[in-house]
């Protein structure tokens, strides 16, 4: 019996062993998957025929706009302080250019805005002002929306309360699949969202649409075992769901982080920033929760009246790029008014966001806005 096949040398080279005759497109869902490809140079490495596609696993890219703005508003109010994920402190919303168009602007103007890493640094915050109300804005996928699930379930302090954006991820790729046009040919799904939430959770884009997908996880052996084998099932015909990340994204996922979803949350029609209402995609605090809802706390209001309010900035191609129908640095912003240091959109903001990756692993210039010549480009 042949040694199984277990490091990313070994892989690649089954890869380009493949008889390969004509493009094949596969999106990687996940933000760190495509930080993953990026860093490791994967792309120029496999061969011509072979198209990788960022995919729509960016929370932060996608969190509503009006979220952001309400985030900015309330931490602008006195007496509260706003605590968020890193990433968020930098996403911006669309305002006059004589107000904070960020929290970090938010911060420079008086508010008080903490970074956190974890949602248990909210309730410490909490209970360290007693006399101060404490939003936490919440934006995230299921990896991240589970432990804030768990603080719910233990008990907020009192003048703690949630401003929530958690999203679920299989949606979104249901939606393209359901398009017109999907774009890609196979898929990789997110491992870190299939141990929460079970890899089978994925069947549907074999079953339902008889596109190949695989589960992987973020090492380069893991992401080239389930290239390989959606490469393989496009060739040979057949569709199913391989999970190449078994060790971690085991069957059923993780049955305590999805019932502290269920006892604290609601699955709900939700926003994605510039693609619209995508169903039951979303999480909600439950009605028992409600007096922990910050909406509901500060009764607030999305500002309908706003210019661009809920969109994407002006000349952003963030959706797109998010949806996998253009590449990063065909935006028309990208590395000119949009670059990690000034950020014109949400992509060029977050570690998981593509254009932020992009540039981070030298991709400085625009591209051709054929996505044949791009791919030319590219390889």
């Amino acid at each position: 019996m042949a040694a199984p096949v277990t490091d990313a040398k070994a892989w690649l080279e089954r890869i380009r062993a493949l008889p390969l005759k004509e493009r094949v497109r596969v999106m990687n869902v996940c933000g760190g998957h495509e930080r993953s490809i990026s860093m490791a140079g994967l792309r120029g490495a496999l061969p011509s025929e072979i198209e990788l596609i960022p995919g729509p696993g960016c929370p932060v890219c996608v969190c509503p706009e009006e979220d952001v703005y309400a985030a900015i508003q309330l931490a602008l109010r006195p007496n509260v302080i706003l605590v968020a994920f890193g990433d968020m402190l930098r996403v911006p919303a669309n305002v006059p250019k004589n107000e904070p168009r960020s929290l970090e602007q938010a911060k420079a103007a008086g508010g008080d805005v903490r970074p956190i890493a974890s949602p248990q640094e909210a309730a410490k915050i909490a209970a360290a002002h007693p006399d101060r109300d404490v939003v936490f804005f919440a934006a995230g996928f299921e990896t991240t929306t589970a432990p804030v699930a768990g603080l719910a379930a233990e008990g907020l302090p009192p003048n703690l309360s949630i401003l929530l954006s958690g999203r679920l991820t299989w949606p979104a790729v249901a939606a393209l699949l359901e398009s017109e046009e999907a774009g890609f040919d196979a898929l990789i799904a997110p491992g870190h969202v299939s141990a929460v939430m079970g890899p089978e959770e994925w069947r549907f884009v074999a079953d339902d649409h008889n596109i190949p997908s695989a589960v992987a996880g973020f090492e380069s052996d893991s992401l080239l075992a389930a290239l390989y084998s959606v490469l393989r099932q496009h060739l040979e015909g057949r569709a199913f769901l391989d999970n190449c990340y078994a060790t971690v994204a085991r069957p059923g996922g993780n049955p305590t982080a999805q019932r502290v979803m269920n006892d604290t949350l609601d699955v709900v029609d939700a926003n994605w920033r510039g693609i619209g209402i995508i169903p039951r995609s979303g999480f909600a605090l439950k009605p028992e929760l409600a007096s922990f809802d910050a909406n509901r706390r500060f009764e607030l209001d999305a500002d309908a009246f706003r210019k661009r309010a809920g969109e994407m900035p002006p000349g952003c191609d963030c959706a797109r790029v998010v949806l996998g129908k253009i590449y990063p640095n065909q935006c028309v912003l990208y590395g000119k008014a949009c670059t990690p240091r000034n950020p014109i959109g949400p992509c060029m903001v977050s570690d998981e966001g593509a254009c932020r990756i992009w540039w981070s692993t030298g991709i400085r210039q625009g591209a051709a806005h054929s996505a044949d010549e791009h791919a030319a480009a590219r390889y």
